[in-house]
Formats: C-alpha cells, sequence, structure tokens
C-alpha cells in the first residue's frame, strides 16, 4: 500500500468502533501517526493494539465531543504526542430515531452536540496547526444531511448542518493552505446501525426507502474515501461533500 501519510499526524474521532476504527487503521497502515479519541476506552485500547499490532504508531484519549473543552484538550494531547497535527477526521456520529413529536430535548441536544458541535469544536483547536502544516479536514456526514429521512430530524438537521458547516470554512479558509471537505455515507455495517432502535409504528415502506439494492456499505469503503480526501492526491479537492452511498442519491 502507497505510504501516502509518512512523517504525518492523524487525529480521528469514533476511533473506537466503525468508521473511526477502520479510518485509523487504514491512515496508520499508510504511515500515519494516528491519535484516536472517543468515548469508548475499551474500544480505543483494542484499536491502538490492532494498529501497533500491524507495525503501526498509535496513542488514545478518552474524549467526549459533545463538550468544547475536551475537544481543545484532545488537540493539545495529539500535538503533545507526536508533534505536528496534519489530519482532523471527525467521524464520530450518533443517531436517534422517533416519530418528532415525541422526540427528548435530551436526544435533540445529544445528537446535534456530537454530530455537529464536536466537529466545529474540534476544528476550531485545530485550524491553527492545519495551517502550519499544510493540512486538512475530513467530516463524516451522511446521506440524511442531503434528503430527507423519516423519524431522524435530529441526525438529518445535524448532518445538513455538517456539509454547510463544511463549505463555509472551505470558503472561510479558501485563500489560505488548508483543505476542508467532507464524505457523505449512506448506510454502512457499523455497530451505531446494528443497534438502531425504531419508535413504535413507523412506516416500514419509509424505512426502506433508504435502503439500496447494493445493500450497506463497509467501513473500510468509507475509511478508503477519507484517506483519499485528506492525502495529497486530493490537494486540488476542497470544499467537496463527496458521497459514498451505493448509489443512494443517484435515484
Amino acid at each position: 500500500m502507497a505510504q501516502r501519510f509518512d512523517g504525518k499526524v492523524a487525529l480521528v474521532t469514533g476511533a473506537a468502533s466503525g468508521m473511526g476504527r477502520a479510518t485509523c487503521l487504514r491512515l496508520a497502515a499508510e504511515g500515519a501517526q494516528i491519535f484516536g479519541v472517543d468515548i469508548d476506552e475499551k474500544g480505543l485500547e483494542e484499536t491502538a493494539d490492532a494498529i501497533r499490532e500491524a507495525g503501526g504508531q498509535a496513542e488514545t484519549r478518552v474524549c467526549d465531543v459533545s463538550r468544547r473543552d475536551p475537544c481543545f484538550a484532545a488537540v493539545d494531547a495529539a500535538l503533545a504526542a507526536w508533534g505536528r497535527l496534519d489530519v482532523l477526521a471527525n467521524v464520530a456520529g450518533i443517531v436517534r430515531f422517533a416519530h418528532t413529536p415525541e422526540m427528548s430535548e435530551q436526544d435533540w441536544n445529544l445528537v446535534l452536540a456530537v454530530n455537529l458541535s464536536g466537529p466545529l469544536y474540534l476544528s476550531q483547536a485545530a485550524i491553527p496547526h492545519l495551517l502550519e502544516s499544510g493540512g486538512n479536514i475530513v467530516n463524516v456526514a451522511s446521506n440524511a444531511g442531503l434528503m430527507g429521512q423519516a423519524y431522524t430530524a435530529a441526525y438529518c438537521a445535524s448532518k445538513g448542518g455538517l456539509v454547510q458547516l463544511t463549505r463555509s470554512l472551505a470558503m472561510e479558509y479558501m485563500k489560505r493552505g488548508i483543505r476542508i471537505n467532507a464524505v457523505c455515507p449512506a448506510g454502512t455495517d457499523t455497530p451505531m446501525n446494528r443497534t438502531v432502535e425504531f419508535p413504535d409504528d413507523v412506516d416500514g415502506k419509509l424505512i426502506r426507502r433508504y435502503m439500496t439494492q447494493r445493500g450497506f456499505a463497509q467501513p473500510e469503503d468509507i475509511a478508503s474515501a477519507i484517506a483519499y480526501l485528506a492525502s495529497d492526491e486530493a490537494r486540488a479537492v476542497h470544499g467537496s461533500i463527496f458521497s459514498v452511498d451505493n448509489g443512494m442519491m443517484a435515484g
């Protein structure tokens, strides 16, 4: 595998499982020093062990990305561990299904905090260092940020917001040496999607509208897209909203 990330440092959120773990493994396999963050300490340890067993380098930190101070502290810790920062991959995310009138204030606030506020806080902390290194940000949004989906008002709002945050930052830094892009997966075989709980009395026909005939992607499929966008091969890609969705947005 080409060593596109030799000498580079990547901070990856959601690193304990799913797309986040796959991204850590992919970037490490291509030479990156990984700083993985998540709220799941055991999962983080498993990710770091897998990287080290494969000959890579990894450090981790338990971090609640829904809160500003821990996000800033995570960036500081990454710099303390590796001395620089080249890639910020905002992969962490959560979803809560609900009939919208019954959605709790707690769930609404949590989904927006993790999926939208977290990437903002981490970007605020990371951008000064990414400007120094000529680095980049890759946000993981969703097809739900590009289309309406039933029973996921908070998730759609958060991912739509992340798409627009990506575009806004890309415009703000149009004349500076940093790139900011987003990946939009559709259904992906991750622990989050395997443990989704639907509310009572959902309309199954509405749910099935968000499933393509090609089925679920694998976390590694999303990681490969993130790796491309984070690499120098994508030097002309800035402000892109890149769908990796098995054709979801084609119809």
